[in-house]
């Protein structure tokens, strides 16, 4: 396989820091994919952007009565009356984030999705991470510019709107705006330009809206239509429960409607088996689906080897992003994992929790460099592979895709110190070296 030394690689990556606060280990090369693999991933793009727009017709035709009215019910918890209403405007009715990455778990079998992120971070340094290693000769997914263009064309000249909760990733978003002709501003105290091409790239979730002051102002320009706003306000995208909701049996014949029988049947593959975690009573005679309990408090009484689950928050919150909230339930103590099951069954009326099948992650060798003599090591890892997707009139583009690599010993798989964050190359060489998924 093709490598690079560690002062070549130095010579084309930022002298800037692209997140703040934050390194990772290097590597002489990215991380390869087989062209089966690659073609996976472009139709993924093709069945999450079909799923996202079900999403959005489902809450919407829930509150006006045509769908079950317990899904919009459901995803309104926790939510204020007056970001309800915003985001149920006529004006954004088709309005959906036109930025998409799922986050993939590689696995011994091919991948799971763990989440659906629509105001992702990792755009800037994927685009910078794509750049620096196309210029050294590999065949990066996405190429050189890819990612900078995408990202240019969903918010062309626009306003870059950072909050303080997300001042993590300002670094890479202004590494970014330099080459798109965007600019970055504080969301806490952004005033629009209010020009004839007017428009924002909102880089804070709703859930972060008390903390920004100008806000109202912002949305009575996007409802007046004098900005376009993206992803628009619509708290009920930001909710990782909707998985939960693609496997509940009274919504299956609108999913296979909406999606096709054919991308129902190909998310069903890698969305992982998702419940909300309700205390409402079932009758006695029922039991909550694959689980074989009457109630989720039940799980408390799970040995090590039937907690292969995870809890996490849903949505609408701090503790929703950033792996905060999450719990996997083989790997914490049964005081713990009880614990976590009472206090997310009690959270429900204000912040929901959702469950999931826990998938393991595969172990794919790969190398790293000693940050201090250079040299090349082997590194054996576990595998998130985040791409990301545009869309706009012509259809979804996959222009890239970030993989962090964490050592075997991690259960939760994020950036961290320990992790190598590299982009995705396609049959290097013409050697198909990541397992077929």
């Amino acid at each position: 396989m093709m490598s690079v030394s560690l002062s070549q690689l130095r010579e084309v990556l930022p002298n800037e820091g692209l997140f703040e606060a934050k390194d990772w280990r290097l590597s002489p090369a990215p991380f390869p994919i087989s062209e089966t693999l690659h073609a996976q991933l472009h139709r993924l793009g093709t069945q999450l952007w079909a799923f996202q727009k079900a999403c959005n017709d489902l809450y919407a035709l829930s509150v006006d009565g045509r769908q079950p009215s317990w899904v919009h019910r459901l995803l309104d918890i926790g939510k204020p009356e007056e970001l309800l209403r915003v985001g149920r405007s006529r004006v954004f009715r088709n309005h959906v984030p036109l930025l998409l990455r799922p986050d993939l778990i590689l696995t011994d079998t091919g991948f799971v999705i763990s989440e659906l992120d629509s105001i992702p971070g990792g755009i800037g340094l994927t685009a910078s991470l794509n750049s620096s290693y196309t210029k050294l000769g590999f065949n990066i997914l996405g190429g050189e510019s890819q990612m900078i263009d995408g990202f240019s064309r969903i918010a062309p000249e626009g306003d870059i709107l950072v909050s303080k909760e997300a001042s993590t990733y300002r670094p890479e978003m202004e590494w970014l705006a330099k080459r798109t002709g965007q600019r970055v501003c504080d969301a806490e105290s952004y005033t629009s330009r209010q020009d004839k091409r007017a428009c924002a790239y909102r880089f804070f979730e709703c859930f972060d809206i008390p903390n920004i002051p100008g806000v109202a102002e912002l949305q009575s320009l996007a409802l007046d239509e004098k900005i376009r706003v993206t992803p628009p306000f619509k708290p009920q995208l930001e909710e990782k429960l909707w998985f939960a909701l693609f496997w509940m049996r009274p919504l299956r014949d609108f999913w296979r409607r909406a999606l096709s029988d054919r991308h129902f049947d190909a998310l069903k593959k890698v969305i992982p088996r998702t419940w909300i975690l309700d205390p409402s009573p079932i009758p006695p005679h029922a039991e909550l689906p694959e689980l074989g309990i009457q109630s989720f408090r039940e799980l408390s009484d799970f040995s090590q080897k039937e907690r292969e689950l995870v809890i996490k928050a849903s949505g609408f919150s701090e503790r929703a992003w950033g792996a905060r909230s999450v719990i996997i339930g083989s790997d914490v103590p049964q005081p713990e994992w009880r614990d976590a099951v009472e206090s997310a069954l009690s959270a429900f009326d204000t912040q929901p929790h959702i469950l999931q099948r826990f998938h393991k992650a595969a172990i794919f060798p790969h190398s790293v460099f000693d940050n201090e003599s250079g040299d090349v090591l082997p590194f054996q890892a576990k595998v998130r592979l985040c791409p990301y997707y545009f869309a706009d009139s012509k259809g979804v583009q996959l222009s890239g895709a970030l993989a962090t690599l964490c050592p075997p010993d991690k259960k939760i798989l994020h950036g961290m110190r320990d992790a190598i964050l590299l982009p995705t190359a396609v049959g290097l060489n013409g050697t198909a070296l990541t397992k077929e998924a």
